[in-house]
């Protein structure tokens, strides 16, 4: 499966004006990085996939439709897989400040 354009015009929309801001065809789906970093993706099963600080996992896994990113076989700490029909644009913005207030506290690449 491709990634959601439609999910994909929202991120956009709502990073729009972010400063350092690109967009990269990764794994099957479109990723938004920040100064290098990636901060968010709509993913290639149709999810959006978000760039969380580790000590975060606990309280956003207990939001529905949220679970831990798997690669490989194995959780990726530091990152959620989000099902996107859940996602409001209420939260959708709140999954972008998670995302872009961490990669904003690391540094440039």
């Amino acid at each position: 499966m491709a990634y959601d354009g439609e999910l994909a015009d929202r991120l956009r929309a709502l990073l729009e004006g972010e400063e350092h801001l690109t967009e990269k065809r990764m794994f099957g789906g479109l990723a938004f990085l920040l100064d290098g970093h990636m901060a968010l993706a709509a993913n290639s099963r149709g999810e959006l996939m978000v760039r969380i600080h580790p000590s975060r996992a606990d309280d956003l896994l207990a939001r529905p439709g949220v679970r831990p990113m798997v690669m490989r076989g194995k959780p990726m700490s530091g990152w959620l897989d989000v099902d996107a029909t859940t996602i409001d644009d209420a939260m959708l913005q709140g999954w972008v400040d998670e995302g872009v207030s961490y990669v904003r506290s690391l540094p440039p690449k």
